[in-house]
């Protein structure tokens, strides 16, 4: 007669029986001119569920292709460097396979963890990303991305020849990484359809950026929380299409540094009508002061609802102004879309010019309850 335990082991046996183990496959590179054609052959010769280490300093002169339903990991941001070659002039240095395959559907999920992405930026002439994504489900925790001639991270619904997504690719987590050097933007949510929701974007540096800090074109179901952005040209943080997103708890040292004229933002979004979204405990500053006299500078806004009657609470933040004399601390627009509710309230705003500006009819602005 069968034990129960028994009986268990081999209930679970027989309903997997072909089920291998997961195997960790080492890549370890020598600086050479090798190192990127054995990482992508110890790719490929992995199977689902393996684990691949990379070691040592890499020399990449092809892009790094992530197959999914695999993890990968450097042995530390220090002692796995992936650098792009002298004029390789590579679209990325590490990519989904889905986006090189110019797949209609997302990737199956990944993990990248522990290393340095180096774009080398002085030896090539490409806007070369340090990692494009195009994977569901992804985690892309604890890598230095820096000296990158376009974006740092760029999670993109187009593939390499344009083609877009025909499902979604949600529910992953962008952590703890330090962006810095890009010639883009440091993190990109590139959709132009409705395929990038959903995920997480938390506890990151992001600074020197050619362009915006963080912009997310589709920032719907996001959280953007207790990112640290500073060294931007542009926007700190620009939140396109809010849909039940919460951007909370961020750090903002400066934002529109550039000598292009323009209205710049430390926090700029777009609300979609529907559901309603939270910007909070923020902290929104200009610590160098608004360097172009001819630019405008708002610290906190909302410059238009896309359709419908958007709702958002503003709440608790903290914004102070780098010249008493400009500046707008809260600015609120209606936009094309029926109306804008806001209940503001909580907010320290301090050393600019107009603390609250509303713009257009249909702008509702609360305390709350």
């Amino acid at each position: 007669m069968f034990s129960l335990a028994v009986a268990l082991v081999w209930s679970l046996s027989a309903t997997h029986p072909h089920e291998a183990e997961a195997t960790k496959i080492e890549a370890k590179c020598s600086n050479s001119s090798s190192d990127a054609g054995m990482i992508n052959a110890a790719i490929s010769g992995s199977e689902v569920g393996d684990e691949i280490v990379i070691d040592g300093p890499c020399r990449i002169d092809q892009t790094i292709k992530l197959l999914g339903n695999r993890s990968y990991r450097g042995e530390s941001r220090t002692g796995t460097v992936l650098r792009q070659a002298d004029g390789a002039n590579l679209k990325a240095v590490l990519a989904s396979d889905s986006y090189l395959d110019n797949s209609a559907t997302t990737g199956t999920p990944v993990s990248v963890r522990q290393l340095t992405l180096d774009g080398n930026r002085a030896n090539n002439t490409a806007a070369t990303a340090g990692f494009i994504v195009r994977s569901w489900q992804t985690v892309i925790d604890d890598l230095q991305i820096r000296s990158m001639g376009g974006n740092g991270i760029w999670f993109s619904n187009r593939s390499a020849n344009g083609t877009l997504l025909t499902n979604t690719s949600v529910n992953g987590q962008i952590t703890n990484n330090f962006v810095t050097d890009s010639g883009g933007h440091g993190i990109y949510v590139d959709d132009p359809g409705n395929s990038l929701t959903d995920w997480n974007l938390s506890g990151n540096w992001i600074a020197s950026s050619g362009l915006d800090g963080i912009h997310l074109d589709n920032a719907a179901g996001w959280v953007v929380r207790n990112n640290h952005v500073y060294g931007v040209p542009g926007h700190a943080i620009y939140a396109n299409r809010l849909w039940g997103t919460s951007i909370t708890d961020n750090y903002i040292e400066d934002f529109g540094g550039s000598a292009q004229t323009g209205v710049w933002y430390g926090i700029q979004a777009t609300v979609q009508g529907g559901a309603a979204s939270t910007i909070s405990d923020n902290k929104v500053f200009n610590l160098g002061g608004e360097s172009n006299a001819a630019s405008t500078y708002r610290y906190i806004g909302i410059s238009k609802v896309n359709y419908g009657s958007g709702v958002v609470s503003v709440t608790g933040n903290a914004i102070r102004g780098g010249d008493p004399r400009r500046g707008t601390g809260l600015y609120y627009a209606r936009g094309t879309g029926e109306s804008l509710m806001v209940s503001s309230t909580g907010n320290i705003v301090t050393d600019v010019l107009r603390q609250v500006q509303t713009e257009g009819s249909h702008v509702i602005v609360t305390a709350g309850r």
